[in-house]
């Protein structure tokens, strides 16, 4: 278990110097974030406006296909908007009950590429579809790991392809005796969350 908490360690530690290196490219590329906003140096934004491919441009050069997946691509928002709104409401009631603090929708949901000025306004709507799409899963996933946490906190047996990050409290598979005498402390074991 040891080895397990070192790894774990490491990877928190990873993360965290990898977050640094993202803000350093904040003095690369001259931009600024204050509060959910991101400014450009003036002569940073006038440059970039110089780059964006005119759509009429872009539109002649797209693929065919691309262009016929459109719909359906755009089609997956309504199921995503219905996701998003019973996710909300599942952490709202469930969580009051389960004592488990609920997760914060902005920190997973970022829009901000739309700002980027060397984007064309088809571009830009693709950017906003993405941020939240892929923020939208990342919410929920955050949901459903802080609920399997409470609810099943048990390693899988077989190999899973990708581990949330609540996964590591997990008791192992088939480790009875741990599960009956530790299911309530891993159920509350959210000192990571601030509580």
């Amino acid at each position: 278990m040891d080895k397990l908490q070192g790894i774990i360690e490491e990877i928190k530690r990873l993360e965290k110097e990898l977050r640094e290196e993202f803000q350093k490219k904040q003095a690369e590329f001259y931009y600024k974030i204050k509060g959910k906003r991101v400014y450009f140096k003036e002569e940073t934004s006038k440059f970039h406006k110089t780059l964006a491919t005119k759509i009429y441009t872009y539109l002649f050069n797209a693929s065919f296909l691309n262009i016929l997946t459109v719909p359906i691509i755009w089609f997956c928002i309504f199921p995503a908007l219905f996701l998003d709104l019973v996710v909300s409401i599942f952490q709202f009631i469930c969580f009051k009950v389960y004592k488990i603090p609920a997760v914060k929708r902005n920190d997973y949901i970022v829009i901000d590429r739309q700002s980027l000025n060397y984007l064309n306004l088809i571009e830009k709507i693709n950017c906003v579809y993405c941020g939240y799409f892929n923020g939208l899963i990342a919410y929920v996933q955050e949901i459903a790991a802080r609920t399997e946490q409470y609810w099943c906190p048990i390693k899988h047996a077989r190999k899973v392809g990708s581990m949330h990050k609540r996964y590591h409290k997990f008791m192992d598979y088939g480790d009875h005796r741990e599960y009956q005498k530790r299911l309530e402390e891993i159920r509350r074991d959210l000192s990571d969350l601030g509580t």
